[in-house]
């Protein structure tokens, strides 16, 4: 309904009825008018009607939308079911074209508004969860691993000879991969254990850097967001020696934006060395579906090399969730978010060491690691190695998700590389323990239940091996042995 429209209108209803109508109109548009002109996050979230509305208004600017469109090419947003395109606001099209994910399509001016503004929303987001000094970004539709891949692959045409990429330690199959996908062979660093932290061995890299040669890496590939005890890489000091030794820096913070330290760690090692990239997910982050990230960095040429490195068009469908959901929440709503995740990982942290306490364990002290907790198993180590397997399998049939279980000297071969103590993110570390993570959304609720399920786990198992013990058979004596003991072969 434009002006000429509501003039119409008079005619028909009320004139007083007729502009109350409009000036309500006008306000879903002065809201999206301030979108196109800031480029950035409302402070404000919108009601579903401006988001609906504002789609709406994208999709007609999209060729399979217009009402005398005759198509004749072989992509032409055509879709056969009339659910599927309203599941997509009738956003067809995708983003980007054959040979750049960020270049505008004539047929699609409103997928590609939508896709700018994505972008440049999210840049902003960036900036207010802490990297102020981030220069660009961009939606990709993968996940963080290949995202990662992206990156390695645009370094390959900066750095030819390189075939190695300096990797501190971190047991998550992905990131590892992305590195073997790529073509580039991972230099595993170990960690070094710290109190009960595993932390970054900087002289161990400096070491790999100086025995590989500067012009045979790629580049360090460091890690912020991670499980207890394994803690984010020092980043200042990688980013120091990236610079000094002018190798490419790429750190995977899949779900590091809702953490202020870890933003923090990237913005103080752009100022003093050498990130080029920083990689995070979409679904962690911004509680949306899984399948997009988000590639930022403070080259804005680099980033753009790396966007157009992606082959051909891109799903629209992770821009679009995740527009829609910074629109509704706005920056305070996002802001808000952050802080309740804060405030409830203190209230994890007191609970899990209550219950530690009451079982004979303990809560490991890993304050550098902000999101994730962890809980020794000694006392159920002690009882045996299957009661610290077990104890994963009855949260995740008694629906706890996401709480992780980690015996000892548990190994792996991922990619033909064989890890010793695997998910432990060290060849040996000194106990089982059990990981419980604070991310964005979590409720005080989710950790009553998640405390008083592993309470009753605990219990059982305790309960079981005290059975066990008790009817076990004891061992005759041998003739002529008057104390019993006897030596078994």
């Amino acid at each position: 309904m434009n002006s000429e429209n509501f003039s119409l209108s008079e005619k028909i209803v009320s004139t007083s009825y007729v502009r109350q109508g409009s000036q309500a109109r006008r306000g879903h548009e002065q809201l999206i008018r301030h979108l196109l002109e800031q480029g950035k996050c409302p402070e404000d979230g919108w009601s579903e009607s401006t988001v609906e509305l504002f789609l709406s208004e994208l999709a007609v600017m999209d060729s399979n939308n217009f009402l005398g469109n005759c198509g004749v090419g072989e992509r032409e947003g055509r879709v056969a079911s009339s659910l599927v395109a309203r599941r997509h606001y009738r956003l067809i099209h995708g983003i980007g074209r054959s040979g750049d994910i960020a270049a505008v399509q004539p047929k699609a001016a409103g997928s590609s508004l939508l896709n700018k503004l994505t972008n440049s929303v999210v840049l902003d987001i960036l900036k207010l969860s802490g990297v102020r000094s981030v220069a660009s970004c961009f939606v990709v539709p993968m996940a963080t691993g290949m995202s990662l891949t992206l990156c390695f692959l645009t370094l390959r045409h900066r750095r030819p000879k390189a075939r190695y990429i300096v990797w501190p330690r971190i047991d998550q199959k992905s990131c590892f991969k992305a590195m073997i996908t790529a073509g580039f062979e991972p230099v595993v660093v170990e960690n070094v254990l710290e109190g009960d932290e595993l932390r970054t061995d900087l002289e161990a890299v400096e070491r790999k850097i100086e025995e590989l040669g500067a012009e045979n890496i790629l580049c360090v590939h460091s890690t912020t967001s991670c499980f207890a005890p394994r803690v984010p890489d020092r980043l200042e000091e990688l980013a120091a020696a990236c610079a000094k030794h002018d190798i490419p820096h790429i750190v995977n913070n899949a779900y590091g934006v809702q953490s202020s330290k870890c933003m923090h760690l990237i913005q103080q090692g752009a100022r003093v060395g050498r990130i080029d990239a920083f990689v995070q997910s979409l679904d962690k982050n911004f509680m949306v579906p899984v399948g997009g990230a988000i590639v930022a960095g403070f080259d804005e040429s680099f980033i753009q090399e790396i966007s157009q490195m992606y082959p051909g068009r891109a799903s629209a469908s992770p821009s679009l969730d995740v527009l829609i959901t910074l629109l509704t929440l706005g920056a305070s709503g996002y802001k808000k978010l952050l802080s309740e995740r804060k405030e409830i990982y203190l209230f994890l942290a007191q609970e899990l060491k209550s219950l530690a306490s009451a079982h004979g364990e303990r809560l490991l002290h890993t304050p550098h690691n902000p999101i994730s907790l962890a809980m020794s198993l000694d006392g159920l180590q002690a009882e045996s190695d299957k009661a610290v397997t077990q104890l994963g399998s009855m949260l995740f049939t008694r629906q706890v998700s996401g709480a992780r279980v980690i015996p000892l000297r548990k190994e792996q071969t991922v990619s033909g590389h064989r890890f010793l103590g695997f998910m432990s993110h060290s060849e040996a570390y000194p106990c089982p323990y059990l990981n419980a993570a604070s991310a964005v959304g979590i409720t005080r609720e989710d950790v009553t239940l998640c405390i008083k399920r592993l309470d009753k786990c605990l219990k059982t198992l305790k309960k079981e091996g005290n059975a066990a013990k008790s009817s076990s058979p004891a061992v005759p004596p041998c003739e002529g042995d008057t104390t019993g003991e006897t030596e078994l072969k």
